[in-house]
């Protein structure tokens, strides 16, 4: 938490460690000003047809594409992401505003509805308010595109406080959005405090609020907004589980695992995480695996040889590696990695832990590094069984070569958001983005997040008998 006589925000260089920049805090007063003009371009932005939104989205992610390479620098110097998947992320954020700007104006049109009385019924779906977002660094532009950009369609307005470690990222969002054509103040980043914060979650203008953080924080926003009766969306991470089945194309699992594991340097709620592979092949898999991992070298994110950077903050490090010493003070083993690095730059090596149990942090918490955790299954039924065996449900996997048999697995008995099938993947524009349990509540992408924050209004005419 930070301590709230601070007067600034500091973002780091974690390649390096040295400072880039410092950004004076918002008074209280800036603060209240910031909403109240967030709330009168609201209230001309909810009359503006859906089709002109989307005209303003689509060029905001022609924005993006146009302001990349500049972007994705940023990006990569603000949290440590490789330059090249930074240049991904962007490309993600255009198709999310393509698909948004294409698909919103259908999603939103009025339903007609016969009533019982021979009266006619019509439900629209009308904008909220301001929707307050509280991001976090790993994804600096993604998490923010995600969640406004089907806001602003919905006819929402949107503040945003961003991770203190990504706020150049953010400010130069806001530049991008409004040089697209969007309404000044429609879209606000706030340099705020976490009491600030809070005291924005209990403003009357506020009409929701969504986070993308851990359980802990997720239960402190859920509270004080419930408690203040608003509506909130939650994304919380996860430890998801990869299952590998006898029949799976173990150079295609062991491959994917792999890369699923350390994208974004592991510092991915929906990465692959814990690999439950069943008796039969785990000897096979785990050496494979370790030795792709072992080839995998950190080094400076903008260098092209490198396959991960560092990690976005030093205290983030220091946590990981605490939970990886509680493992292996539990009875885990460390096949590769598992030693912090000497040299400046917050570095983390691609780190291997084997016989993983219950009680280690690398079974029962979210690893958020580079980090993977090997867990044997008796078959797949105890392999479902020990993905399960969690807190959390955003993501999985299964490999295998029955393709019907993993689908059917999926959609019957993987207790989680998503699933993926022979593959690892982040998000798709047209499919719903959430977990259950705590991982949290809500969805987004699909058409879902355009709907989350709106009122299902009931029109009704009837019929004088």
């Amino acid at each position: 938490m930070e301590k709230e006589d601070k007067k600034e925000l500091v973002t780091i260089n974690p390649t390096t460690g040295k400072e880039i920049k410092r950004y004076p805090l918002m008074s209280d007063g800036e603060v209240e000003n910031a909403i109240n003009s967030c709330q009168e371009a609201f209230l001309e932005w909810r009359f503006i047809s859906h089709k002109e939104r989307g005209r303003i989205i689509k060029a905001i992610g022609q924005g993006l594409k146009n302001n990349s390479e500049e972007l994705s620098k940023l990006m990569t110097l603000e949290m440590g992401k490789l330059l090249k998947q930074s240049k991904q992320e962007i490309e993600l954020c255009a198709s999310i505003c393509d698909w948004t700007a294409n698909n919103g104006p259908e999603k939103f049109k009025d339903e007609e509805r016969e009533l019982p009385n021979g009266g006619k019924g019509i439900i629209t779906h009308s904008p909220l308010g301001i929707i307050y977002g509280i991001q976090p660094w790993n994804f600096p532009v993604y998490q923010v595109i995600r969640y406004s950009i089907a806001n602003l369609m919905a006819g929402n307005a949107i503040l945003l406080k961003h991770a203190e470690n990504v706020t150049g990222t953010g400010i130069m969002l806001q530049k991008i959005y409004e040089d697209a054509g969007l309404p000044k103040n429609l879209f606000t980043v706030l340099k705020i405090s976490h009491k600030q914060s809070d005291s924005i979650i209990e403003h009357e203008l506020i009409r929701g609020v969504t986070l993308t953080g851990s359980p802990a924080a997720g239960k402190v926003i859920a509270k004080k907004a419930g408690a203040a009766l608003k509506k909130t969306v939650l994304e919380l991470g996860s430890n998801d589980a990869y299952i590998v089945l006898e029949d799976a194309d173990l150079e295609l699992a062991v491959k994917t695992c792999v890369q699923g594991r350390i994208y974004n340097n592991g510092e991915t709620c929906v990465a692959a995480k814990r690999f439950i592979v069943v008796d039969k092949l785990y000897d096979e898999f785990r050496d494979a695996f370790v030795e792709q991992m072992k080839q995998i070298k950190h080094g400076d994110p903008t260098d092209k040889n490198s396959k991960i950077g560092p990690m976005a903050r030093e205290d983030l490090r220091k946590t990981l590696h605490e939970q990886v010493e509680e493992s292996v003070n539990n009875g885990a083993k460390i096949l590769s990695g598992g030693e912090i690095p000497e040299g400046q730059g917050f570095y983390y090596p691609a780190t291997v832990l084997d016989n993983v149990k219950p009680g280690q942090p690398a079974y029962d918490d979210e690893l958020f590094g580079p980090v993977a955790s090997l867990i044997r299954a008796k078959d797949q039924d105890d392999a479902m069984r020990i993905a399960n065996d969690s807190e959390f449900g955003l993501g999985g996997g299964i490999f295998s070569k029955n393709e019907k048999n993993a689908i059917e697995l999926a959609r019957k008995h993987f207790d989680t958001g998503m699933v993926f099938i022979n593959g690892f993947g982040l998000a798709q524009p047209n499919m719903p983005f959430g977990g259950v349990k705590n991982s949290g509540y809500g969805r987004e992408h699909g058409g879902f997040g355009m709907m989350e924050f709106v009122n299902h209004k009931a029109v009704m005419e009837l019929k004088n008998k």
